[in-house]
């Protein structure tokens, strides 16, 4: 064999990996962190498009239909859109997207739906409840039309004629008025999990719970991460008066009961959205700052630390650039027990009626609203959203757990 081909041979026998390429292989090794995983980004895919795929894509899906409280499990509802006589504001795509859109037809769940004249009867929908049956007579115009306030409708020989809220005068017939409430405005609405209790699509809200809980969870990971590391870079890297004074910080918050930080933050700053994980996150950042502080002690000594520091380079490039990448590997594996912490203090918080407020959808109050439900046909009104939070944060753990087998350099 010539030395060309043995040198072919020992090239293709010897394949070089970086240590980040082996923490992957070993990662996707591990079946229940590819579970966790794959749970996180169908998560993260809901969480962003959570207003286009819900069957309610008003904000904070809180379209309220009174007739149809407590529906049970795939229920199908013929229900008859109805016009509203008021402005609808932007219905572009970004704008769905970000925060919904108002719906411009006020729903009425029916049972059946005939015409008389120029009217449209509905009886309402009555339910498995034993309800009284309502019958409604609603103006044909009135229901396909936004109509100017005041405007009278007048019915000349089939035709009628009133103004709309743009200010224009439409004539249109009896007739095509009533093939336009047949074939569009009357339609038949799924819920998939049933309504609450004011008739909201228990799904859709669902759906936006989990935007709710992730950003929650990456807002509070992301601030107690920034206090964390510079508090624990700085006691591990310079020691001394430094290190004993954010030590003596960390012990005062290590020693009251987290809870307690909790409730004191939320009192004092408030119960909106952004001061919820706001409060969260200022008291997740003592465990960061323990371990980055352990870490850099360790490494401070090392001989390349020592190389930098002799070069000249500043301490803050020191700990940036030389340190902080060799031990982002505890760093991760933290973060992903925190996300699953914050989750749980999120939906604990909201349960208790101090955390998220209504009408935003969170799977904690949610749970608080249904608990009396248990034991009940409907108890998946509490259901659902329990094993939402469960399967979650169990992914997180999962990804946690696998995260920190792969990164350990002893691991085979």
């Amino acid at each position: 064999m010539s030395n060309k081909q043995q040198n072919n041979n020992t090239s293709s026998a010897v394949s070089y990996t970086t240590p980040n390429q082996r923490a992957w292989r070993r990662l996707k090794r591990n079946k229940p962190a590819v579970f966790g995983m794959f749970v996180i980004l169908f998560a993260l895919f809901v969480a962003l498009f959570g207003h286009v795929i819900a069957l309610d894509q008003t904000p904070n899906a809180d379209d309220q239909v009174l007739e149809q409280p407590t529906l049970p499990l795939n229920t199908k509802v013929k229900t008859l859109k109805i016009r509203k006589n008021r402005p609808i504001g932007d219905q572009g795509f970004f704008t769905l997207l970000l925060h919904g859109r108002d719906n411009p037809y006020t729903l009425l769940p029916v049972d059946e739906v005939t015409f008389e004249g120029d009217k449209v009867v509905a009886k309402v929908y009555s339910g498995t409840q034993g309800r009284s049956q309502r019958i409604d007579s609603l103006q044909l115009a009135d229901v396909v039309f936004p109509l100017a306030q005041g405007t009278s409708i007048q019915n000349n020989n089939g035709q009628l004629s009133f103004q709309t809220l743009d200010g224009k005068t439409q004539a249109v017939s009896i007739e095509e008025l009533r093939q336009q409430v047949s074939n569009k405005q009357l339609i038949e609405r799924r819920y998939v999990l049933g309504t609450d209790k004011y008739g909201r699509d228990n799904l859709s809200r669902v759906i936006l719970g989990v935007r709710v809980s992730l950003s929650v969870g990456i807002m509070a990971v992301l601030i107690s991460l920034i206090i964390g590391i510079a508090l624990g870079s700085m006691a591990g890297y310079f020691g001394g008066w430094v290190d004993d004074l954010v030590m003596w910080v960390v012990n005062v918050f290590w020693s009251i009961p987290l809870l307690l930080w909790v409730f004191a933050l939320i009192l004092a700053l408030g119960q909106e959205f952004w001061q919820i994980f706001l409060a969260v996150g200022l008291t997740m950042w003592v465990e960061i700052a323990r371990i980055v502080r352990g870490q850099m002690l360790s490494i401070r000594e090392e001989q390349y630390v020592e190389a930098a520091q002799s070069m000249g380079f500043s301490n803050f490039r020191i700990i940036s650039r030389h340190i902080l990448p060799n031990i982002i590997g505890p760093i991760v594996v933290i973060t992903a027990a925190n996300f699953a912490f914050a989750i749980i203090i999120e939906a604990g918080l909201s349960f208790l009626g101090i955390g998220v407020q209504p009408p935003k959808p969170s799977w904690g109050t949610m749970l608080n609203e249904y608990k009396s439900y248990m034991g009940t046909s409907k108890a998946f009104l509490a259901l659902v959203p329990g094993s939402a939070i469960a399967i979650l944060v169990l992914a997180f753990n999962l990804i946690g757990n696998g995260l920190r087998d792969a990164l350990d350099v002893r691991t085979r």
